[in-house]
């Protein structure tokens, strides 16, 4: 799965309507340009990839009055709706995915309803238990790494990481079971994650790119 596509999708579902530097300045302000692949290239391509599959719908507006190429603004489709929340519940459930996607997941965790949250983070935790037990087949860990060599050190680093991710998961269960954010349905002020345009972006790169004049 591309972290990218979540992402983006992410930021201009939040808008309602978005042009690329919008995103783009969304996606810095939330630091995934410094865990993920949302560099402004990536960002841009992934908008005319997503308007090309029909999940964004490609407005062109007109030139500004000082003059100026016109500018694309983008909104998310019925499709791009329905290719979101696969991603995102794809994401949360799924034990074997990169740090980037699992990231860009818990970015969206409010969008969908508290209960549903919590079934698909306890359907990854049982598929961490079921990966970890497949590792111990072959790798017993209170004998330690140097059972196997140095190649032992990796199904250590593997047993390690995944004790980690499940006991993170489990936490966040336990606080989201507790009360912790205001998920889709219930009321409340919603968290806003998106800037609104002309609001200063204090993690902004301020790297030009040919897309931002779009």
């Amino acid at each position: 799965m591309s972290a990218i596509r979540l992402l983006v999708l992410n930021a201009v579902r939040q808008h309602g309507r978005a042009h690329g530097y919008q995103v783009r300045n969304d996606l810095e302000y939330w630091g995934a340009h410094e865990w993920s692949n949302a560099k402004p290239g990536s960002i841009y391509h992934a908008l005319k990839q997503l308007a090309k599959q029909g999940f964004l719908h490609a407005h062109e507006i007109a030139p500004s009055t000082v003059g100026g190429p016109p500018r694309t603004e983008y909104e998310i489709t019925d499709g791009g709706n329905e290719e979101y929340f696969r991603l995102l519940r794809e994401a949360l459930s799924s034990y074997d995915q990169q740090m980037d996607v699992k990231s860009a997941a818990i970015g969206g965790i409010v969008d969908l309803p508290r209960a549903e949250v919590v079934a698909l983070l306890e359907k990854r935790t049982r598929g961490i238990a079921q990966w970890r037990a497949s590792v111990t087949d072959y790798y017993i860990p209170e004998g330690g790494p140097e059972q196997l060599g140095h190649i032992g050190e990796i199904m250590n680093l593997w047993v390690h990481t995944a004790d980690a991710e499940a006991a993170w998961t489990r936490g966040l269960i336990e606080r989201i079971e507790g009360g912790a954010y205001t998920f889709v349905g219930e009321g409340g002020q919603p968290f806003v994650g998106v800037l609104k345009d002309g609001d200063e972006n204090p993690y902004a790169t301020g790297e030009p790119h040919p897309g931002d004049a779009r």
